[in-house]
């Protein structure tokens, strides 16, 4: 009994309202030592009349570096995403009609994360795994890899090597339940709770929560971080969210109300007058990133859209810059086979080496017991209407103030 209160406690805190006639499924629970291989509802299964079919399904994927890897599928009736609990939760993709939110990674299976060893090729590792469209980055670290200070267990200022974007992407779900709302539009939430936690380091909890209505274009990122220890503990958590074919094309755009904009290297400065706009595939084309501030509505909250050349198909993300202050724009684009691909990634930081982050004040704390939220909702555009209408409310953010536009890189 202990642990079915606990977990139902902190679920539902702040948004994550829990109602006792809600429907719920748990799939995964480290304290019930329990977990389904596969689990499926649909059709007169479903406990709740909905306005649009519904399906969810829980399986395991078997051969190659997937065995093992547990992914839950979710059809609302308009689009369908799949969540990885053994992945840390990410999403390895969304559809809607003919339109694809994901990208085609040279990595083509959902890889478990006993095959990647994130300290190969000079703390590059974590690409052996990284095909998904959203995947967190954190939580003790965001960053580029490299060397950087911490208290050792006897209290000494010690190094560490960082690797690649931390370590929260490789950790499998210890929780992971489906909640139904008893109340109509019967929200669809995906639940789960993984652990970053080390003897003499971080004692992080994250708490995730994917929320949809049947029938709905729109879809909702809820993360709530928990420092678990008894002291102050750094954090960092950004959300590389990655978008390929067929949004991106030659004539694609990123549409954002832009504060300030610097590039993360000199090779990107050379084309920061055309950072918002994407290029055809090119064979040999080196990354070039870009670090942003937005600006933000009278209720402090941002939105960029990313449309495809024909406006007619594309993707809004809106949050609060309070929660998440800080706009990475990735720009990927080699031949398709290589990975072409954008990365828009909102986060508390820039994916700097966390010590450079450190030294910019970039690198937020948690007190003992302290929870912090994050909140991103993403809504599929499938007509030149709902882009304009999207770009629109952008632009609106906006408004006459100028865009500050840093030419060099950051010292």
């Amino acid at each position: 009994m202990k642990t079915s209160v606990s977990v139902a406690l902190l679920l539902c805190v702040t948004t994550f309202v829990c109602q006792a006639e809600d429907f719920r499924q748990r799939l995964i629970s480290v304290e019930e030592n329990i977990r389904h291989e596969s689990w499926s509802l649909e059709g007169s299964d479903f406990p709740f009349k909905t306005a649009s079919p519904v399906s969810i399904t829980k399986k395991t994927l078997h051969g190659g570096k997937q065995e093992g890897v547990e992914v839950i599928e979710v059809d609302n009736g308009a689009l369908r995403f799949t969540v990885i609990p053994t992945r840390g939760m990410g999403i390895y993709e969304v559809v809607k009609g003919d339109l694809r939110l994901g990208w085609n990674s040279p990595v083509k299976e959902i890889v478990h994360p006993s095959y990647v060893n994130l300290n190969s090729r000079g703390g590059l590792g974590w690409l052996e795994g990284f095909n998904e469209w959203m995947v967190r980055c954190g939580l003790e670290w965001v960053g580029h890899p490299g060397e950087d200070k911490f208290i050792n267990n006897v209290g000494d200022e010690a190094t560490m090597d960082l690797t690649l974007h931390g370590k929260i992407a490789n950790i499998p779900a210890s929780e992971v339940e489906i909640v139904i709302d008893e109340e109509p539009p019967h929200m669809i939430r995906v639940r789960g709770r993984v652990d970053e936690r080390m003897f003499y380091g971080p004692q992080l909890e994250l708490w995730t929560e994917i929320a949809t209505a049947p029938g709905s274009s729109v879809f909702t990122l809820t993360d709530q971080i928990v420092n678990e220890g008894a002291d102050d503990q750094e954090f960092q958590i950004l959300y590389h969210t990655n978008f390929g074919p067929p949004l991106l094309e030659e004539g694609a755009e990123l549409v954002a109300p832009i504060k300030e904009i610097r590039p993360f290297n000199d090779h990107a400065a050379q084309a920061i007058d055309k950072a918002a706009s994407y290029d055809s595939p090119t064979p040999g084309y080196i990354e070039q990133v870009y670090c942003m501030e937005l600006f933000a509505d009278e209720n402090n909250r941002s939105e960029v859209l990313l449309k495809n050349s024909k406006h007619d198909r594309g993707v809004s993300m809106a949050w609060s810059v309070e929660e998440l202050p800080y706009l990475t724009q990735w720009k990927n684009l080699p031949a398709l086979d290589a990975g072409y691909v954008t990365g828009i990634e909102p986060g508390t930081s820039f994916p700097h080496n966390r010590q450079v982050e450190r030294e910019k004040g970039r690198v937020p704390k948690l007190k003992p017991g302290e929870m912090r939220q994050f909140q991103i909702e993403f809504g599929v555009l499938m007509s030149e209407v709902e882009v304009s209408e999207t770009e629109e409310s952008i632009r609106k953010i906006q408004g006459d103030r100028e865009t500050k536009v840093n030419s060099e890189p950051e010292e």
